[in-house]
């Protein structure tokens, strides 16, 4: 049998993680969280004492996911280092325009600075998986930089693909080749 407060924090957060889902961060109100998970507008402090508290698990919920995602487009890891940056880049955007608002959630270090709410613990690792995958393919390199570079260069796409800005431009109708666009410009053209 689960423990009922156990129960009620996770439905807080799943509630949170569909709210943010269908309507946005915006939408993430400690009331509005409250009154689609049935309680009172301030059961929700009891478990987490303030938004920023709410607002980190929600968050972590969706590294988590991305984590999982990211696992299983990596595999095993015996693809090579540049094969695996492809996949881990083509989870990224898909998670990034499938799962807009929680997306943007987890990226709004305004909406999220802390150290010490577990957000570094779920979302570190998955920078170091980029770090390590740039740093096994461009062995010169700063490979923090060029990893950070090349995550601010996907986030970019996620983000003006969102807004049709890029197909405009392109004329892409699809973010495959944008994607390998940006591996070229921070890896260096690929063997094909």
């Amino acid at each position: 049998m689960s423990d009922p407060e156990t129960g009620l924090r996770a439905r807080l957060v799943d509630v949170g993680v569909d709210l943010v889902n269908t309507e946005g961060v915006q939408a993430l109100t400690l009331r509005e969280i409250a009154r689609r998970a049935g309680v009172s507008h301030g059961a929700p402090r009891r478990y987490f004492p303030t938004h920023l508290e709410l607002l980190s698990a929600i968050a972590r919920r969706g590294f988590g996911d991305l984590a999982a995602r990211a696992a299983e487009a990596v595999g095993d890891g015996t693809a090579s280092p540049r094969d695996q940056l492809t996949a881990l880049g083509h989870v990224y955007l898909d998670f990034a325009l499938t799962h807009r608002g929680m997306h943007e959630l987890m990226f709004r270090h305004d909406l999220l600075e802390s150290g010490h709410l577990g957000l570094r613990g779920t979302s570190l690792p998955l920078f170091s998986l980029l770090v390590d995958l740039v740093g096994r393919t461009r062995p010169d390199a700063d490979a923090a930089l060029v990893a950070g570079s090349l995550l601010a260069n996907l986030h970019g796409i996620a983000q003006l693909w969102t807004w049709g800005s890029l197909q405009l431009t392109t004329g892409a109708d699809d973010f495959v080749p944008l994607l390998h666009t940006a591996l070229d410009a921070h890896l260096g053209p690929a063997d094909r």
